[in-house]
C-alpha cells in the first residue's frame, strides 16, 4: 500500500485565504503580499488558524490598548504548517497563531523556523451530541468514554461529523484522541498502539457522515443535517452552535488546543517588539476575561474564571504522538484505510471559451490532483459544453493493490479533454446527480463544478433548483463545490453552493490546481 505523508497530501496547496477585515485586515481572499503592506511599526502580519476569526473584537481592543494592529491571513492549521515548511511564511508573515504547534514541532523543517511560543487560551476537542441522541443512548455525559462512543457507532446508534485530519487540527486531535482511547495507550501513541486500535478505528469511522477542511464550515454543514447525531469539534465551536448540543469530553482523555502566538525566527525586530506587547496584553486578567466570554475558550491566566457556559475543567489530557513517523502513519491509515472512501463527479467546463491556455491549466491541475487521490476513491470526469459529452465521461476507482493504473488512466483522460460548444452548467449538474443516483453507496459523495463562464445552454437555474429539491433526502446531502474561474459568475456559483450545502472556491486570485487541492479537505 502507498504511504502518503502529510507533506505529499498538501504539497503545493494554494490556499483560498480569508483575509477578512479583522483589525485592519484586507478584503476577503486578498493576500498580504498583494496589499500595500510596507511594514509599519505596530502592524503584525499573522498566519492564523481559521477559527480565530472570532477573536476580531478582542484584537480591536488590543489595537487600542497596545498600538499593535493584527493583519491576519486564515488557513487550516496543518495547511499552515506546510506554508511554514516551504519557506513561504518567512516572506509574508511575522508570526503564526495556530490552534496547536504540536505537529509543527515534530518536523525539523518547521520547528527551527519558530520561536517565542506564548499560549493565549485553550479549547479541548470534544463531541457535541444532540440531546435526543444522548437520552436515547442513556448516557451520563460526564462519564462517556471513547470505547462507549465506538460501541454506539459500531452498533449503528451514533453518527457524527469531523474535519479532515490532514487539513484541520480539530480532526487530527480527534484522530489522536480516539486512537489513544481505543488502544489503551498509557503514554504517547506508538506504531504498535495504532496497529492494535486499527480494527476498532475502522468501525468507529463508519459513523463519520460529514467531513470538512475547516471547523467552521463543518458546523454549518452539520446544522443542515438532521440525520447526523454528533459533531466532533473544538469545545468553543460546539458551545457556540445555534442548536443546543450536549458537550461530551470523553473521560479517558482528549487533546487540547492551546493557541500559542508564535514568532517566526525571520521576523523583524519591530515585529518581535510588537508581538511582545500584544501577548503581554492578551494574557492580562481583563483580556483573558474578554477572550473567554467572547469566544468560549478557556483562559490561561491564573485566577481568571472561565465563562459560565464552560464546565468545570476536569478532563484528562492525552499526549501528542512522540514522533513524526507515528503522526504521519496515523494520517495515512485514516486516509487510505480507516475512513469511508470518497466518490466524486468532476463536472468540467470544456466549452469553446476554455480553448487554449485555460484548457491547458485544467489539464495540468487534474494531472497534479491525481497525486492526492486516496485508496478506494471513485473519480468520475464529466466534461460538458452545450451538454454533457457522454462519450467522454470516464469513471475510475483507485485500487489499493494497484493504484497506479487508475491514476495513470485519470491523467490520460484529462489529457484528452478538448474545448467545444456552449456552457450548460445546470443541465450538466443534473446529469451528475442522476449518475450518482444510479448506484448509491456509503461514501463521502460530492460534485466539483469547474466553469469559466455563465450558463448559456440547457436548463436555467430555476429548473435546477426544482430538480434538486425533488431529489430524495439522501441525494440532497451531496454538496456541489463550484470553482470560480475565468469569466464565471460568482452569484451563479454562490447560489449553487448555498442550495446544495457546498462551498465556493475562488481560482481567479490563485491557481486552479490550488482550488482543486483545497477542495480535497471536503471530500
Amino acid at each position: 500500500m502507498r504511504t502518503r505523508t502529510l507533506a505529499r497530501a498538501v504539497a503545493g496547496l494554494a490556499l483560498t485565504v480569508l483575509a477578512t477585515a479583522c483589525s485592519g485586515g484586507g478584503e476577503e481572499g486578498e493576500r498580504p503580499e498583494a496589499q500595500n503592506t510596507e511594514y509599519r511599526t505596530g502592524t503584525l502580519r499573522v498566519l492564523a488558524s481559521s477559527e480565530l476569526a472570532d477573536m476580531a473584537p478582542v484584537l480591536d481592543e488590543a489595537a487600542k490598548a497596545t498600538g499593535v494592529t493584527v493583519r491576519p491571513t486564515y488557513a487550516g492549521t496543518l495547511d499552515a504548517v506546510e506554508r511554514i515548511a516551504s519557506g513561504e511564511a518567512d516572506k509574508t508573515y511575522d508570526a503564526v497563531w495556530l490552534s496547536s504547534n504540536d505537529y509543527l514541532r515534530l518536523r525539523p523543517d518547521t520547528a527551527k523556523k519558530i520561536t517565542n511560543e506564548t499560549p493565549i487560551m485553550t479549547s479541548p476537542v470534544a463531541l457535541g451530541v444532540r440531546p435526543a441522541a444522548v437520552a436515547r443512548l442513556g448516557w451520563n455525559p460526564a462519564k462517556v468514554t471513547w470505547s462507549q462512543l465506538h460501541r454506539a457507532v459500531a452498533d449503528g446508534k451514533l453518527t457524527y461529523g469531523m474535519t479532515d485530519p490532514k487539513r484541520s487540527n480539530s480532526g487530527f486531535s480527534a484522530l489522536v484522541s480516539v486512537a489513544s482511547g481505543l488502544s489503551g495507550a498509557q503514554s504517547a501513541l506508538t506504531e504498535q498502539d495504532v496497529a492494535k486500535a486499527t480494527p476498532k478505528l475502522k468501525e468507529f469511522f463508519t459513523g463519520q457522515k460529514l467531513t470538512s477542511g475547516s471547523s467552521g464550515w463543518l458546523a454549518t454543514a452539520y446544522a443542515r443535517r438532521t440525520d447526523v447525531d454528533a459533531l466532533v469539534n473544538y469545545e468553543s465551536v460546539l458551545l457556540s452552535a445555534p442548536e443546543k448540543l450536549t458537550v461530551i469530553r470523553p473521560s479517558d482523555g482528549v487533546v487540547t488546543a492551546d493557541y500559542p502566538l508564535t514568532l517566526l525566527t525571520s521576523a523583524r525586530p519591530e515585529a518581535k517588539e510588537a508581538a511582545g506587547r500584544l501577548t503581554t496584553w492578551l494574557r492580562t486578567p481583563d483580556a483573558q476575561r474578554r477572550i473567554t466570554e467572547t469566544t468560549l475558550r478557556r483562559p490561561v491566566a491564573v485566577g481568571v474564571r472561565p465563562a459560565s457556559a464552560l464546565a468545570r475543567d476536569a478532563r484528562r489530557e492525552l499526549p501528542f504522538p512522540g514522533s513524526r513517523a507515528v503522526a504521519d502513519g496515523l494520517l495515512d491509515a485514516y486516509d487510505n484505510t480507516l475512513r469511508r472512501p470518497s466518490r466524486t463527479v468532476y463536472v468540467l467546463d470544456t466549452s469553446g471559451s476554455m480553448g487554449g491556455e485555460r484548457l491547458d491549466r485544467l489539464k495540468s491541475a487534474l494531472a497534479e490532483l491525481t497525486g492526492d487521490f486516496r485508496d478506494r476513491e471513485e473519480v468520475t470526469l464529466m466534461p460538458f459544453g452545450s451538454s454533457v459529452k457522454q462519450d467522454e465521461v470516464r469513471t475510475h476507482t483507485v485500487d489499493p493493490a494497484s493504484p497506479k493504473a487508475a491514476l495513470d488512466a485519470i491523467r490520460a483522460d484529462a489529457g484528452k479533454l478538448s474545448a467545444s460548444g456552449g456552457t450548460a452548467i445546470y443541465s450538466s449538474l443534473q446529469e451528475a446527480y442522476k449518475y450518482l443516483g444510479k448506484t448509491p453507496s456509503d461514501t463521502f459523495t460530492s460534485v466539483v463544478l469547474m466553469t469559466d463562464g455563465e450558463n448559456t445552454d440547457g436548463d436555467p437555474a430555476a429548473a435546477f433548483d426544482t430538480f434538486y429539491r425533488s431529489l430524495p433526502a439522501g441525494q440532497q446531502h451531496t454538496p456541489v463545490f463550484p470553482i470560480l474561474f475565468g469569466d464565471s459568475d460568482r452569484g451563479e456559483l454562490d447560489h449553487i453552493a448555498s442550495l446544495t450545502g457546498g462551498k465556493l472556491f475562488d481560482a481567479t486570485k490563485g491557481s486552479l490546481d490550488g482550488a482543486f487541492e483545497e477542495i480535497r479537505g471536503y471530500q
